[in-house]
Parts: structure tokens; sequence; C-alpha cells
């Protein structure tokens, strides 16, 4: 198993070269900019305490960060463009069978009030109000794998109606405010048009949205969106919560299903269903979910265009989870969240760069489980271990003169800091 483990490791280099040609190089305008992209995409999968365009360039082996920093906010590139072209690579290579787009946001806590987005909200990833940025990701799933394939910044009215604030951090004049599902439709409408045959899956935010659901139907595309358990269904003697409806239902009426493999086995839950409508656009449920454990429910909006098993509803709810997963693969692989950027243009670099990163290793992951089946003794190779030994058997590791010269930059450029902010300071006091 370690040989074959061996020869797969050897092409992964090649493989990165071969992802960063295809995907990134057509949309940047100069040869140099294209070896700058080649080095953050490989750096950002490098075991960095931190990732941001000082350590990426000193990992990279440049004497300075500005090559970085040039990529992030002058170079000529073509983000949509780019961001199409990840869409067609994932899509491509983890395939188009059983396909869940999965949407969600994250959030990541900001100091300050200056980089774009940033405001007092809510972030899941905190679990309360904070200081923070928050964007909406959507997530490519297939029983086999999964990826991040489009992003929105979401940005609150407090930004929106301010236009300087706006004219400051480079937004373009065309962006106004937009609510979380309303960014989720643009994405899973520009996803659609490569995997028409995809279902829809989505939390609270999402399936309680009227408009969203609207459109997924009109597109005739699955949906399994979470609902809160005070939302009401119409029955023969009125509205009825749907928290009211799961007691009312008999223990006939509840199966034991997976929602798919977890960490440590399936993921037993009670599901039970429950008809909502159906007419010439399809049919719609409300499927409920019962934790076998504590007793703990949750509900979600269905949709699909004709009848479907329960098992295939279920399905799709448990493929929700992975978006999680990539938000945690993204986070801790590629950097996703540790960016250092105010502006507009560097957000949206930064996060598409760092996705192509993830990405490259979520394919290899599947290539090799596709190319050499697992032993019972051992666990699959993951994107982490991926990552792992792709740096251990490939970083060149710099040497003494190039650490030193590192060392050197950093304490001139802060104090260069320090002298400019003792002549603010200065200023304000005279």
């Amino acid at each position: 198993m370690a040989a074959a483990t061996s020869v797969a490791a050897r092409r992964w280099p090649h493989l990165l070269n071969e992802l960063v040609h295809t995907v990134v190089d057509p949309y940047l305008a100069r040869p140099e900019t294209r070896t700058t992209a080649h080095d953050l995409v490989s750096a950002l999968l490098a075991p960095l305490t931190r990732k941001n365009c000082w350590s990426l360039a000193e990992h990279a082996g440049h004497r300075a960060p500005y090559r970085m920093q040039h990529l992030l906010n002058r170079a000529r590139l073509d983000e949509q463009a780019l961001a199409a072209a990840l869409r067609g690579y994932v899509t491509t290579r983890l395939g188009r069978d059983d396909v869940v787009l999965v949407v969600d946001e994250t959030g990541d806590v900001k100091k300050g009030t200056h980089t774009v987005g940033v405001a007092r909200q809510y972030s899941g990833t905190a679990g309360r109000i904070e200081n923070c940025q928050v964007a909406v990701y959507l997530a490519y799933t297939t029983s086999a794998g999964h990826a991040l394939i489009d992003h929105r910044l979401y940005l609150p009215r407090t930004w929106t109606d301010d236009a300087a604030r706006l004219a400051a951090v480079g937004v373009p004049d065309e962006i106004s405010f937009a609510t979380k599902p309303e960014l989720a439709k643009e994405m899973i409408a520009a996803a659609l048009d490569h995997t028409p045959t995809a279902w829809v899956a989505g939390d609270e935010v999402y399936g309680r949205n009227p408009d969203l659901r609207t459109f997924l139907q009109e597109r005739r595309v699955g949906y399994v969106m979470a609902v809160a358990a005070t939302d009401r269904l119409t029955t023969p003697r009125g509205p009825v919560a749907l928290k009211e409806l799961a007691v009312l239902l008999p223990d006939t009426a509840w199966q034991k299903l997976s929602a798919g493999a977890g960490a440590k086995g399936d993921r037993f839950y009670d599901w039970a269903l429950i008809d909502d409508h159906a007419d010439e656009v399809g049919v719609r449920w409300v499927l409920m979910r019962r934790n076998r454990t504590t007793g703990e429910l949750a509900f979600y909006r269905c949709y699909a265009c004709q009848p479907v098993p329960l098992a295939r509803l279920v399905a799709v709810a448990g493929r929700r989870w992975r978006v999680e997963e990539s938000f945690q693969q993204g986070k801790g692989l590629s950097g996703l969240d540790e960016h250092q950027v105010r502006t507009w243009t560097s957000w949206q670099r930064w996060s598409l760069l760092a996705m192509v990163a993830y990405a490259f290793v979520a394919v290899c992951r599947l290539a090799e489980l596709r190319r050499h089946p697992v032993p019972e003794w051992l666990v699959a190779l993951t994107c982490n271990e991926i990552a792992r030994l792709l740096h251990a058997l490939f970083a060149s590791l710099p040497d003494v003169e190039h650490t030193l010269a590192w060392s050197v930059f950093r304490r001139s450029h802060q104090a260069r800091a320090r002298a400019c902010h003792y002549r603010r300071q200065a200023a304000r006091e005279s």
C-alpha cells in the first residue's frame, strides 16, 4: 500500500501545476502573475502557523510580500471567469451523478471596522453576535466527495447605505444590498447551468425563504431545506405548527434510516414524511427528523418534480453536513478564513484561490480512492493527509540566508510602521 501511495504522490505536484495552468492561468494577463499565482496556491496548502501574504511569500521563497499583494490587489484577473473555471473543474472531476448543492454561510471574526463587510452581526461559527465578516458559499457534493465552488460576500445595510464606505474598499457600483437567500440564488443558478439535475440543500436561513423555494420549483430542481419548528402546515383543521404535528404522529409513521456515514459510523435517526401538496409543478412534503437518543426534532420543506422515496429525501438532508466539512477543511488546509485583506477585490481573489487549493486536494483524494481500493486495515486517504504528504515529500525548505533576509525585512517594515505611527500621534497631539 505504501508503494502505491508513493507512486500516486509523485504525480501530485504535476497535477497541482496542471490545475493552476488550466483553471487560473488563462485569466491572468502576465506570465509573472501566473508564476505568483502558482506560488500562492502551493503555499496555501503548506502547514503554516498563519497564512497571509507575508508568510506565503516567505514560504514560496520570495524576497518580500509585494508580488503576492500585487496579485490580490492590482493584477488583471477576471474573477467571474475564474469562478466559472473552478465550477467546471470540480464538476468534471467529482462527477455529475448524485449531485447535491449545499448552500450555507460562515463568519470570520474581525477587529476594527474598515475591512469590507465587517459589522456587528450574527456568526454561526461563533454562535453569537460578533464583529465579523459573513460570506455565503456553495458546496458541490456527490456521494464520493465535495468541494466549495462559489462564494458571495454578504454586505449588511450599514455598508450598502454608505456610498463613501463602499468606495473606500473598492466595492463595484453595481453591487447593492442582497439578502443571503438572494446571494444563494445567484450561485445556485450559475451551478445549475452545469448540473441541471442537482438537488439543493440548506439550513433555515434558506429553507424559510419562499422566493428561493419558488425559484427552485420553477427550475424543477428538487430540494430539502430546513425550516423552523414553529412553521405552520395547512391541514383540514387549519394551520398547525410542525412541532405539534410531530407529536400527533403515531409510532408507525417513523422509520429508522441513516443520514449518511459520520466519523463514528452511520448517523441513524427516526424519520417521518407528511404530504404537503402535489400539482403539475411537482410534489411537496414536510420531512421530520427525530434524534433516537434525545428526541430532538428537526424539520424540512421538500420538493421534487415527481414522487421520490423517503430514503432519497433523507440522503439529501444528510448531505447538508458536507458543507460544514468543506468549511473546516477549507479553513484548516487552505487558509480560507486567514486572509488579512481589506478591499473587495482582495477578498474575492483570496477566497477564490483558497477554494482552488482546497478543490485540488478534494479531487486528489477521490482520484486515489478510485484508483486504489482501501484495505480493511487502513482508513482512506483524507484531504488532510494528502496536504501533509504533499508538503513533507515535495516542499523545498528555505536556506539560512533566505530566513535571515526575511527577518531583516520584517524588522525594517515594523520600524517604518512604528515611525509612521509616531508621526501621526505627534500630529494629533500638536
